[in-house]
């Protein structure tokens, strides 16, 4: 089959993330298994509009305000050639696709946006973002068979109305981690990895690192990643009087990622909504635990609380666990150890071929 995933960003875009990584390993799966891809994305500087890579086509149009409209028009263009089956990938909004094709549509989505729309959109946009996923996406994609990537954003999608049955979950895998030369840090180190957005929350982490300096006065943290809120957060790191103690790395490449989890005593992940949290099992595969809100949903399942990471309810909550992890060492090193055994229970393979067998059959 030739298969189009529709999705707004691709990992090469400084303002990927988890969902994109997701999206092109399960493209790669569907490539062994024989199948022609291609991901229609939008554009952003230093990369072509047109590419091949790892026997993936790659076609980027439009920006990440109307790559939808512009992703739907050529679609109903056969701009992408004969097309046998769509994945949408409904990162808050879909793609329409079920508007301007007869052939099957998948629809994937990582998690449900809710608690987002108000926070990074306030007002009337947010309100009709909102409208959209909930209420004309579910109808609009009615017959159409869903994938997600955990328990928690199925149940999220049946309170919208999508069907249990059509539902199929597939979890995130890991890769192997690169091996890397860094040690841990001799002193107390945070790391937080994402997009800088709204609601990823980076400020905890930063409300956190205030904590653990007033006992530990030389530890840092590390921010990896960009986005639009990266001003934001450097005016709070100011603001907060840590703004020596915050590293900003901006977009890294995955060796160096890697090396500063390794170099980590804490990841913090304090995001509202996660659908997984990729970036927990890429920093178990370091030893290094994860401290996460309980309430972001997929955070439960890629967490084992208190055995490979803590879960927590609320910001107070947070700052008092990363407190207690880094102070207590033999505590840290316990669930760094489960981190580590948490990572390795889950592979890109399988989740390829459960992806691939959902698109076949």
């Amino acid at each position: 089959m030739h298969i189009l995933f529709c999705n707004w960003r691709d990992t090469r875009n400084p303002e990927g993330g988890g969902s994109e990584v997701y999206v092109e390993k399960m493209a790669a799966g569907l490539i062994d298994r024989g199948h022609r891809v291609t991901i229609a994305c939008a554009r952003h500087a230093g990369a072509p509009d047109d590419e091949v890579v790892d026997g993936i086509r790659f076609v980027r149009c439009g920006s990440k305000l109307d790559i939808y409209l512009t992703t739907a028009a050529r679609l109903l263009l056969r701009r992408y050639g004969r097309v046998d089956l769509v994945v949408d990938v409904q990162n808050g909004l879909p793609f329409f696709t079920r508007l301007v094709t007869r052939r099957r549509v998948v629809v994937l989505v990582h998690h449900v946006h809710r608690e987002q729309w108000p926070v990074v959109y306030p007002g009337l946009t947010g309100r009709v973002g909102w409208w959209i996923e909930s209420f004309v996406a579910p109808r609009l994609y009615s017959r159409s068979r869903y994938v997600t990537v955990s328990e928690a954003s199925q149940y999220e999608l049946t309170e919208l109305g999508v069907d249990r049955e059509r539902i199929t979950v597939v979890h995130n895998g890991n890769s192997p981690a690169p091996r890397v030369t860094v040690k841990r840090s001799a002193s107390p180190r945070l790391c937080v990895l994402g997009r800088l957005v709204p609601h990823k929350q980076v400020e905890h982490a930063i409300d956190a690192l205030v904590a653990v300096r007033r006992r530990y006065p030389d530890a840092e943290l590390d921010i990896v990643g960009s986005g639009w809120w990266d001003e934001e957060l450097r005016a709070y790191a100011r603001a907060a009087g840590v703004s020596n103690a915050v590293i900003f790395h901006g977009f890294v490449d995955d060796v160096r990622k890697h090396e500063l989890l390794a170099h980590a005593w804490v990841m913090v992940l304090p995001s509202l909504k996660e659908g997984w949290g990729l970036v927990v099992g890429e920093a178990g595969a370091h030893r290094t635990p994860t401290v996460a809100y309980s309430t972001a949903g997929g955070t439960t399942e890629s967490i084992d609380h208190k055995e490979s990471g803590v879960l927590v309810d609320d910001h107070a909550a947070l700052i008092a666990s990363v407190c207690e992890l880094i102070a207590d060492d033999p505590w840290r090193t316990l669930l760094g150890e489960g981190a580590l055994a948490k990572s390795h229970s889950f592979s890109w393979a399988s989740s390829q071929e459960q992806f691939a067998h959902v698109l076949e059959t």
